[in-house]
């Protein structure tokens, strides 16, 4: 019995996990990819800075937007195996197959390394997008731009706490998977 309460607690976390990974990453794909500032210089010449111009941000948003649809797409089939296992009336949840799980670790371990490699490289971006580099006489863009920046920032930030996500849905998974080996029925922990 305290088995079952202990698994069900483990998919009810790996589901909330899902559904906030989902909604930050969608919230981070949304605030970067609508974010554009026109600005007039010389009273003539016009120019609008959008994500497009920093190729990081467009990475970041192909990359948040595949993990807001995958982890939707997880979260539903955590949805589905519950409501399996309630009508089963087994009384615990089923764990997956052994190539289910595989195939979820790694696709959640390919997310995971996806999101941070993106992060990373945006949030570099954006600092040169701050700082500048005046080694190579660039200088900050934000100075100018600073309702673009504020809405990158405010992307970046939700872009870090779905790193943080796809992460310990990572770690979900791998647990997940390696417990199927720790017993030779497979059903208890």
């Amino acid at each position: 019995m305290a088995g079952a309460a202990a698994e069900r607690k483990v998919r009810v976390a790996e589901l909330a996990l899902r559904a906030l990974l989902s909604g930050l990453a969608a919230l981070a794909a949304a605030l970067v990819a609508t974010d554009a500032q026109t600005r007039t210089f010389f009273s003539s010449y016009q120019k609008k800075a959008t994500f497009r111009d920093m190729k990081a941000m467009v990475f970041l948003v192909v990359v948040t937007g595949v993990a807001a649809g995958y982890s939707l797409l997880q979260a539903a089939r955590c949805c589905w195996a519950a409501a399996a296992a309630r009508g089963g009336g087994g009384g615990g949840l089923p764990l997956p197959s052994r190539a289910l799980a595989w195939c979820v670790f790694s696709c959640d371990q390919a997310l995971a390394y996806a999101v941070l490699a993106a992060l990373a490289a945006a949030l570099q971006a954006s600092v040169i997008a701050k700082r500048g580099q005046p080694e190579l006489q660039w200088m900050g863009i934000c100075a100018m731009y600073g309702a673009f920046c504020r809405q990158a920032g405010a992307g970046l930030a939700s872009a870090v706490g779905a790193g943080v996500a796809a992460v310990l849905v990572a770690f979900l998974s791998a647990f997940n998977l390696f417990r199927l080996y720790g017993s030779k029925t497979g059903a208890t922990w």
